[in-house]
C-alpha cells in the first residue's frame, strides 16, 4: 500500500509541475495578444488606403495590369498558406491547413494547378509529411512578424504573377490565413489577392459613403500601378500575418488554459486517490495493532493457566 502512495504522490508533483508551465504560457500568450492586437489596428488604415488608391487609378483608367485584369482562362494559382513555428496552440494550424486544402481542391475543381507558398513550420511539416511539392517556404517569425518578412514573402508572388512565361507564372493569388475576430473567436479564411476585384472594393467605398478620388497620371497609369502592385501585396500579406500572429497568441493562451483547468482536475482526483490510499494504509496498520495485541492477550492468558 506505501509504494501505491508514492506512486501518487510522484504523479501529483509531475502534473503540479507541469501545470505551473502551462499556466505560464497562458500568461504570456496573453500579454503578447495585446501587442499583437496593436500591431494589426496601425496596419489597417495604411492598407486600406492603399488598396483605394490601387481601386481609384484602375476604375479611373483603361490600364491593362495583372493586378486588376482577370484571365479570360486562368490556368494556374499561387496560394500562401500561413501557418504557425510553434506548436500548444489547439487546432490552430491544423484549422488553416484544412482550409488551404477546401482551397486547392475548389481551385483544381476550376481546372487550375495550384503551386502553394508556405509560412510556419507546422504547414511545412504537414506537406513534407505527405510529400507533396512547396515551391517557397518561411519560418521563424509568425508569432511576431516584421514588415521586412512580408516584403520578403511577396517578392516571388510579385515575380510569380508578373511572369509571363508558362513554368513560373501564375494568374491567381490567394492567401489562406486565420483572422483574428477576438479573444475567443479565429476563423481560418482565404481570400484572393490578386487580381484584385474592383466591383467588390468600389461597393464596399459606396456602402460606407465615401467617393473614390479621380487622379491624372504620370507618365502612365500602368507605370503607376506598377509601383503600386509591390506595396499592395506586401501591406495585404503584412496585415495577414500579423492577424495570424494574434490569433496564434489567443489559441495558444486558451488552449494553455484549458490544460491548466486540466491539470487541476487531475490533481484534485490525484488527491483523493492517495488520501484514499493513505487512509487504507492507516487503517491497515491499525488492523494490524489490534490482531497484534489480540493476539498477545490470548497468548499471556494460555501461559497463566
Amino acid at each position: 500500500m506505501g509504494a501505491q502512495l508514492r506512486v501518487y504522490k510522484r504523479r501529483i508533483q509531475a502534473v503540479t509541475a507541469t501545470k505551473k508551465i502551462t499556466k505560464a504560457m497562458e500568461m504570456i500568450a496573453a500579454s503578447r495578444i495585446v501587442k499583437a492586437q496593436r500591431k494589426v489596428a496601425a496596419s489597417q488604415p495604411y492598407a486600406t488606403e492603399l488598396t483605394r488608391a490601387v481601386t481609384a487609378v484602375a476604375t479611373g483608367s483603361d490600364a491593362n495590369h495583372p493586378l486588376t485584369t482577370e484571365v479570360e482562362t486562368p490556368t494556374r494559382a499561387a496560394v500562401l498558406l500561413i501557418t504557425s513555428d510553434r506548436g500548444l496552440a489547439g487546432g490552430y494550424s491544423s484549422n488553416a491547413i484544412k482550409a488551404a486544402e477546401r482551397l486547392r481542391e475548389r481551385l483544381a475543381s476550376e481546372g487550375k494547378e495550384v503551386d502553394t507558398y508556405i509560412v510556419g513550420r507546422k504547414g511545412v511539416a504537414y506537406y513534407g509529411f505527405r510529400e507533396r511539392k512547396v515551391a517557397e517556404s518561411w519560418t521563424g517569425f509568425t508569432d511576431n512578424p516584421a514588415y521586412s518578412d512580408a516584403k520578403r514573402i511577396a517578392a516571388p508572388l510579385i515575380e510569380a504573377i508578373q511572369s509571363e512565361t508558362a513554368e513560373g507564372g501564375v494568374d491567381e493569388l490567394h492567401i489562406v490565413f486565420t483572422e483574428f475576430v477576438s479573444m475567443m473567436t479565429q476563423n481560418a479564411v482565404d481570400a484572393r489577392m490578386l487580381p484584385l476585384s474592383l466591383d467588390e472594393v468600389a461597393g464596399e467605398s459606396t456602402r460606407k459613403g465615401e467617393i473614390l478620388p479621380l487622379f491624372e497620371f504620370e507618365p502612365s497609369a500602368e507605370d503607376v500601378l506598377d509601383a503600386l502592385l509591390p506595396r499592395y501585396v506586401e501591406s495585404r500579406i503584412y496585415n495577414a500575418l500579423l492577424q495570424a500572429a494574434a490569433s496564434e497568441h489567443a489559441a495558444r493562451r486558451r488552449a494553455m488554459k484549458s490544460a491548466t483547468d486540466n491539470a487541476g482536475d487531475l490533481i484534485k482526483s490525484l488527491s483523493r486517490l492517495a488520501n484514499a490510499a493513505r487512509q487504507a494504509e492507516i487503517t491497515q496498520e491499525i488492523s494490524e495493532i489490534v490482531g497484534g495485541a489480540s493476539a498477545l492477550a490470548d497468548a499471556t492468558a494460555g501461559s497463566d493457566k
